[in-house]
Formats: structure tokens, sequence, C-alpha cells
């Protein structure tokens, strides 16, 4: 990273790889749409052919979507929450950090959580669009659907209500919804398997205390991966 904070990447052969302790925007679009809605500013820990690794620190300035009366959008009772207008709000990442991990080409990351003073909580198995790359960092689409992962190799489903009220509300094509649940089937066998990233040391790792908070710029909705030149 250099002094200003700006992006600085090195080149791992053929492709182009962020230096750890790089800025960067981890984005998603909103469903049925083409809009950022989420934005999150998070410090590059570690980027290869293998694994994008990031920090998401406590205090961040994150954009998240709301209803369009600043209403946060888990208050809506489910079977109107998609379909009312929303805008979008600043607002900061409370608790403890997240650490985000997600092999490329992979259709889910998962992330990790921990209780304060480092006590780990668990994994969480987020299922979404492969992350797309681009010079400021990764953009992809949420589906609903996740896996909550413990420290005793226990897992359970979450959210699949909304995963079905998502489909009914146009949000997301039969086909989509297909290749989410098999996308599913897929992390529940490297979760029962008890494959990477699960069988690795993350839980026992630390941010480099020299890196900060990052700030998110006024232009974190600019143009999106696909369209980059």
């Amino acid at each position: 990273m250099t002094d200003d904070g700006a992006v600085r990447r090195v080149d791992a052969g053929s492709a182009t790889h962020w230096a750890p302790g790089t800025r960067i925007l981890w984005r998603y679009r909103e469903n049925a749409g083409e809009r950022f809605h989420i934005a999150r500013p998070v410090t590059v820990v570690r980027d290869d052919a293998e694994l994008l690794a990031v920090w998401l620190a406590p205090g961040t300035e994150c954009v998240r979507p709301v209803l369009a009366d600043g209403t946060p959008v888990h208050l809506e009772p489910l079977e109107s929450r998609y379909t009312k207008p929303r805008a979008v709000q600043r607002d900061r990442w409370f608790g403890t950090g997240v650490l985000k991990l997600a092999e490329p080409g992979r259709p889910w990351s998962v992330w990790l959580f921990w209780e304060p003073g480092w006590r780990f909580k668990n994994w969480y198995v987020n299922l979404e669009q492969p992350l797309a790359r681009w010079s400021g960092g990764v953009d992809s689409e949420d589906y609903f659907l996740d896996i909550s992962v413990h420290p005793d190799r226990s897992w359970h489903w979450r959210d699949e209500d909304e995963f079905a009220q998502a489909g009914r509300d146009g949000l997301m094509d039969e086909e989509t919804a297909g290749r989410v649940r098999a996308a599913g089937r897929d992390a529940v066998a490297a979760i029962e398997a008890w494959k990477t990233p699960f069988s690795d040391d993350w839980p026992r790792w630390r941010p480099d205390p020299s890196w900060g908070v990052p700030s998110l710029p006024d232009d974190w909705d600019r143009t999106p991966a696909h369209m980059s030149t």
C-alpha cells in the first residue's frame, strides 16, 4: 500500500494481484439491477491464484441498503421487504471485524467472525456470484442463502425464507435459484469433508496493527467491473 492508501498491485505471472495491506472495495450489486447497494472498504491480507483474503475492520464506514424512508431492511416484513422502494445509506461496521476469504471462481465466500477478545465464533458461507475483479476491488451479487458453520463442525442453513421470497418477487429466476442451490450443496460437501478454508488456521489469524481503518471513497459506486475497459 502506498503512503496515501492508494491501490498498489504486483504482477504474478499472467494475473495481477494486490499486495498485502492494499485497500480495496468489496461491493455487491442490487439483485435484478445494476446499481451497487453494498460497498465495504477492506484491507488485503493475501491475494494470489488460490485465494483472496481481506479484512473488514471494526468502525469501517460502509454503504448499506435501506428502505426509501430510511427504515432498516430487516425491520420490514418479509412479504414486502423486496418490493418497497430502496435507497442506500452510509453507516459504520459495528462490533468485531470480519475476515473474508474467496477462492477465484467460487460462487461463495467464507467469512470468519470473532467475539470480543478474539474468541472465535463461527464461519459464514455467503452464497454469491463469483467475484469479478476490477482496478479498485471486487464486485458480486448476493444470493440471500447462507450457511453458518460452528467450531464443532456443525452447520445450518440461514435465510432460506429470504431466498424463497426473493424468488417469488422476481429478484432471481429459477435457473439462477437452481445454481445457487447447487452451489450450496457443494459448499456443504466441503464443510462435511472439512476442506480448506475450514481446516486452515485462519481462526488464529490477526490483522496487522499498523493497517488502521480504510476510508470509504466518495466514488464508491464508480464503473462496475464488467463495464471497465
